[in-house]
């Protein structure tokens, strides 16, 4: 029975055009067509099922995934390492502080001297406005002409991992959580979710995903909420994006400073605290300058702005007024949990220990949605090499 939704699976990827996403780059999941976005979801749909059939995925029988962790990370970490061993690839750290960057080295020369047997990097670089993204171009326009002058035998493609103004493999991971729990991607038009801003007792976490929610989300007709205190709004442009996505899917795409206004009738709340847009643009110009007196200034206005609004938290009288008071409780992890992980943060503890496991099975979706966008940049005909893998039927384990 198993077998057979597989092939199914594999039929319909088959119906998909993909040819676009063939030795690219996965940057930002607007840049995807409708076409390449459900493919991914469908491979990572067919690499999970084979790994639960116990059927090896390995495609390549050598070769190194790159990773660049510019930020600290647990799970994408962990589950671009997850991605890159499931089909065969041996992982690399790249550790900016034992290389010869401190020394002068380009990103062109680094991007080239860590690529030589690479298939794929995966960055990320999430922690200042305007730097991440164009890293990662950098990075990958210096791979580009090494291959093309003959330095690199092939072009390794990127995976964005997190930049400073999307995270798709978090988004596609939720979104992929969002559709089993709706039972298929038919069931999420119409439905309302809530991408709010909550309460931390830090500062400076990133845009990325809340911009990556509402940048994906409304491409499948949900009627998408983004919340939050004034002042905290998100990058301009990608409001467009999100309003010009529900516009396309027959969905809606609204924004609210009122908490409780987006959690009303939600049928999903995604409360996740950020930094305010215009001042981590101020955050990353006094780091140009290393102006340490104006970042320490910064953060204490920052760290006080956050306190007057401790009342934005997902509490159980706020989980109530969701959907039949039943709302799927999301976050990408780790939450600042109320009582828990500080005195005060974006969750009560007793909503988010209600949700721990489907939370933790929210995050697992992130190795296969990774998997899945390595796979579809290195393979022109993915479903005809899925279909060898599955008709091989060679044991992951013996």
């Amino acid at each position: 029975m198993s077998k057979i939704r597989t092939e199914e699976l594999i039929k319909e990827l088959s119906l998909l055009n993909t040819e676009g996403m063939y030795l690219n780059d996965f940057l930002h999941t607007w840049d995807k067509t409708d076409h390449e976005i459900d493919a991914v979801f469908t491979v990572a749909e067919i690499l999970k099922d084979m790994r639960k059939d116990n059927i090896s995925t390995k495609v390549f029988d050598s070769g190194l995934g790159i990773s660049i962790f510019r930020d600290n990370s647990t799970r994408t970490r962990f589950s671009f390492s997850s991605a890159c061993n499931m089909l065969g690839l041996n992982v690399q750290d790249l550790d900016e502080g034992k290389s010869q960057i401190a020394h002068g080295e380009t990103v062109r020369e680094t991007a080239n001297m860590v690529s030589f047997m690479a298939d794929i990097i995966g960055i990320r670089d999430d922690m200042y406005i305007g730097k991440g993204h164009e890293y990662m171009k950098e990075v990958a326009q210096s791979v580009e002409v090494g291959h093309q002058e003959g330095v690199l035998e092939q072009r390794p493609t990127l995976v964005n991992l997190q930049c400073d103004v999307d995270h798709p493999t978090q988004s596609m991971a939720d979104a992929m959580h969002i559709i089993e729990q709706l039972g298929g991607i038919q069931n999420l038009a119409g439905k309302k979710l809530a991408m709010t801003w909550a309460y931390s007792p830090s500062y400076g976490k990133p845009l990325s995903v809340p911009q990556g929610i509402i940048g994906l989300l409304t491409r499948f007709g949900m009627d998408v909420t983004l919340a939050h205190p004034e002042g905290y709004e998100v990058m301009p442009d990608i409001e467009k994006i999100a309003s010009v996505n529900a516009e396309n899917s027959g969905g809606s795409f609204t924004k609210t400073n009122n908490m409780a206004e987006a959690f009303a009738d939600a049928y999903i709340v995604y409360p996740k605290s950020w930094a305010p847009f215009a001042a981590m643009e101020k955050r990353t110009d006094l780091y140009g300058k290393n102006d340490f007196e104006g970042i320490d200034k910064l953060e204490k206005e920052l760290l006080a702005q956050n306190a007057k609004h401790k009342d934005w938290e997902c509490t159980e009288e706020l989980m109530a007024s969701t959907r039949e008071g039943k709302a799927l409780y999301m976050h990408c992890l780790p939450a600042d949990i109320t009582g828990v992980s500080c005195k005060e943060g974006e969750v009560a503890a007793s909503v988010f220990d209600r949700y721990r496991v489907p939370l933790y099975k929210e995050a697992s979706f992130k190795p296969y949605i990774i998997a899945a966008m390595i796979f579809m940049s290195k393979f022109k005909n993915p479903a005809d090499t899925l279909q060898g893998l599955l008709n091989r039927a060679d044991k992951r384990i013996f």
